[in-house]
């Protein structure tokens, strides 16, 4: 599903990406691990399109995620370590979603639901004004509810309380089938439960893959 060849990244004369080369497949859990400025940010930016890189190349489906970017964000859910200054009410992010990316609302509320987020009483409130948590829980459900084939999480239970982390991660269990599930994360005890794959960085570089 995604192909990274000889893949480099500079930002001025810092290497953030050091001739990376990794494919991600269907059925892979993965847990992108490592320190802070290892690259894995780096490395997930590039995939979703937002970096030219400096050499190398980024395939995901065949397409390349600068030239095809709009096609290749139709099969792909990311959530965000931070979420966005989205200034939306949220029954009008509903609605834009609804219609920009063909998904369902009412599965939207589900999933917002089962996170135990109450979309109802919160419908005509920016998302900005959310809590961290809440714009953390409504973003896992439009993730879910897009039912794309790839998804990734940037530290996506930073924001979340422990009851909140146990919902979230049974309801990726029960939607795991036939898809790439990427975590970055700096809590393995946490996804060791869900992932098949664990992959450290350092220094810009992969320093091991494992199938566990």
């Amino acid at each position: 599903m995604i192909k990274v060849k000889n893949l480099t990244k500079k930002f001025g004369q810092t290497i953030s990406l050091d001739n990376v080369s990794v494919e991600f497949n269907k059925n892979d859990y993965i847990a992108l691990m490592g320190a802070n400025g290892a690259g894995k940010t780096t490395l997930i930016r590039s995939i979703l399109g937002y970096y030219h890189p400096t050499s190398g190349e980024v395939s995901i489906n065949g397409l390349n995620p600068i030239k095809h970017r709009m096609k290749i964000l139709e099969n792909i859910s990311f959530v965000p370590q931070l979420p966005p200054p989205i200034k939306l009410s949220i029954n009008e992010l509903l609605k834009y979603i609804s219609v920009s990316a063909n998904v369902d609302i009412d599965l939207i509320k589900h999933y917002c639901n089962e996170m135990k987020l109450d979309i109802t009483q919160n419908i005509n409130k920016s998302f900005f004004s959310l809590s961290g948590g809440m714009k953390q829980k409504l973003l896992i459900a439009i993730s879910l509810a897009k039912k794309s084939d790839i998804i990734i999480y940037d530290e996506p239970t930073a924001n979340l309380d422990p009851k909140a982390r146990d919902d979230f991660y049974k309801l990726l269990k029960q939607n795991e089938d036939d898809k790439l599930l990427l975590f970055i994360t700096h809590r393995k005890e946490e996804v060791e439960q869900i992932v098949n794959r664990e992959i450290y960085m350092d220094m810009g570089k992969i320093i091991s893959d494992d199938i566990i």
